[in-house]
């Protein structure tokens, strides 16, 4: 499968490389900036773009991994000239009907993780949630996320919503108690 990956940070950094281990042909890497763009295409084998038309075409597969608040803008522009492709996004927290009337099969790839582009991770182990919009997206983006994780789930976006800000809370409110105990030993 081509595919393009629209984003550089750090879910993009390690889901691309899983892509591309797992055999697809990753072909471009967006991202804003051409440093951070250029920094993942190198680790994929593929070309860096930092203007979203220069995006092509002829993906089979475009994965958005942006943050939240650029998702809704980046779409339209995105998949203008591309309705027919297959687009997914890995936001806990978006619903997947943010490519309704954009795209023709379109879904979410949600790796429920915490990344660091300096941890590596075992791709494999981690729960993958996913829903799509219809059965070839589905059945793509389920491919995918098989061959990258051992461990899928479909889960509808109001569902989702609620595992990630679960995920959420419990990663930062530990994190606020080890500061809360430092600032009390200090």
């Amino acid at each position: 499968m081509k595919v393009i990956l629209i984003g550089a940070g750090n879910l993009a950094t390690h889901l691309g490389k899983a892509i591309f281990a797992a055999g697809h042909d990753v072909v471009q890497v967006f991202s804003r900036t051409m440093p951070s763009a250029t920094a993942l295409a190198s680790e994929v084998g593929a070309q860096p773009v930092s203007d979203i038309s220069d995006v092509r075409s002829d993906a089979d597969l475009y994965v958005v991994s942006v943050k939240d608040s650029a998702i809704v803008e980046l779409i339209p522009v995105l998949c203008k000239g591309k309705e027919t492709k297959v687009f997914l996004h890995t936001a806990g927290s978006i619903p997947m009907d943010v490519f309704q009337g954009m795209a023709l099969h379109y879904g979410v790839l949600y790796p429920m993780q915490t990344f660091s582009k300096q941890r590596e991770v075992d791709f494999s182990q981690i729960p993958c949630f996913i829903e799509a919009n219809d059965e070839y997206a589905l059945q793509q983006i389920g491919d995918v996320a098989h061959q990258v994780s051992s461990r899928v789930y479909h889960l509808a976006s109001e569902d989702r919503k609620y595992l990630h800000l679960s995920a959420v809370f419990a990663c930062n409110f530990v994190n606020h108690c080890y500061a809360l105990s430092q600032e009390i030993l200090e």
